[in-house]
């Protein structure tokens, strides 16, 4: 809060020290404060707004957070203790020209949002993942894991979900690649999204998901809820949980998985998977529930399918073979997501998965991000058509143009 501001806080506080105060009541008193300091300091009626704003924000919001959180053009907000405030703005990380004034202004924010979700997070648990209200997905860490003073990381999702159209508009992904992949979604090709952070996996997830045939059941499950699937009328989500102070009733990736099987799932939609419950979702994959999509962390398609291979292997007593058989039975395309030497995030790549060959997975390039032109497709022919065969009759093929011919398109 700026300086000038403080002993007018400081004069509304103390009209309602110990009790609870109805919003209006506390903007009533603010703008009493505020009508006698405007007069004096000569402010505007733009400068009051700003003024009683802020004010209000330091009671009800996020301090000078909530400037941030209100801004649509924010996507994610870095706090570094004391030492900074930093944003990303569109393809940009810009360091904020404000700041907390003290340490304790800053850990009463971060617990402020840790009792809107009843999460506890002090130095006994200093670490801690939580959701607000409008969806955006807050990290915490607190001393001493954070010597430094603490640190939280706010991503924001947008209030109406990035649409594909909208995704082709701003040079995301090609028309044709587009296309592709809405086929390749309607016909129940398992789709796999890797990327590293900050990609916009679980946007692009989203976008996705618009191609699914609403009279499918689909269940979603995520760590936090981030995904907003529309136009979908039979959906289920389900959210992991952590560990109480006991110890106990923890709900996993892996319990969600296996539970959701149990619910005549047409698709299922694990929102990001990170560790052995990857052996589970390819299990599910190669159980009748095609069309299902997951996200992942890696440097490449290929790469990714390294590290389901290694979680996979955390999940069970299956041998490598098994469970690379696994893998190519169950996923069929892989789309890779990255930022482009423009610094917007862009599908780079579109990868069909290969039949175990010589006991070894792999991929096929359909489609390539090249600078200057964007995503193209490279020339190849999708291998993997009984999918398409069994849902509109066709196997995919790509005319010389590199639009989908025919489109396959329910």
């Amino acid at each position: 809060m700026r300086e000038e501001l403080k002993p007018l806080r400081l004069k509304v506080a103390a009209s309602f020290a110990g009790g609870e105060v109805p919003d209006e009541a506390l903007l009533a008193r603010i703008d009493e404060e505020l009508t006698v300091y405007g007069r004096a300091a000569g402010l505007s009626i733009e400068e009051k707004t700003i003024c009683r704003k802020e004010l209000f924000d330091s009671f009800r919001g996020m301090d000078i957070l909530q400037k941030a959180l209100d801004d649509d053009a924010v996507t994610e907000i870095m706090v570094n203790g004391l030492e900074g405030i930093w944003l990303e703005k569109g393809s940009e990380i810009i360091r904020w020209d404000r700041g907390f004034d003290d340490r304790e202004t800053l850990e009463e924010v971060i617990q402020l949002m840790a009792a809107s979700v009843n999460r506890l997070v002090n130095t006994t648990t200093p670490i801690a993942d939580l959701r607000l209200a409008d969806g955006s997905r807050v990290n915490i860490v607190l001393p001493p894991a954070a010597p430094d003073g603490p640190v939280m990381t706010i991503r924001k999702f947008y209030r109406m979900p990035l649409t594909m159209d909208m995704m082709i508009q701003a040079g995301s992904v090609s028309r044709e690649a587009a296309d592709f992949l809405r086929s390749a979604v309607r016909c129940g090709c398992n789709i796999f999204i890797s990327g590293g952070t900050g990609s916009g996996k679980t946007t692009f997830l989203n976008a996705l998901s618009e191609y699914i045939p609403a009279e499918d059941r689909v269940i979603t499950i995520e760590d936090s809820l981030e995904l907003k699937l529309q136009g979908l009328p039979n959906l289920v989500r389900l959210e992991t949980r952590t560990e109480n102070l006991e110890g106990t009733g923890r709900i996993s990736i892996r319990d969600l998985i296996r539970t959701a099987l149990r619910m005549r799932p047409t698709r299922i939609i694990v929102g990001e998977v990170r560790g052995e419950e990857a052996l589970d979702m390819l299990q599910a994959m190669n159980t009748g529930h095609d069309g299902s999509l997951s996200t992942g962390h890696a440097n490449s398609a290929a790469d990714m399918l390294s590290r389901l291979e290694t979680m996979a292997l955390m999940g069970g007593e299956l041998p490598l073979a098994a469970i690379r058989s696994q893998i190519a039975s169950a996923i069929d395309l892989m789309v890779h997501l990255g930022r482009s030497e423009d610094r917007k995030r862009r599908v780079l790549a579109i990868e069909e998965v290969k039949r175990l060959e010589n006991g070894e997975t792999g991929c096929r390039s359909l489609f390539l991000y090249e600078r200057g032109q964007g995503l193209v497709w490279t020339g190849l022919q999708p291998e993997r058509q009984t999918k398409w065969k069994n849902a509109c009759g066709a196997a995919p093929h790509f005319s010389e143009s590199g639009r989908l011919d025919p489109p396959c398109l329910r």
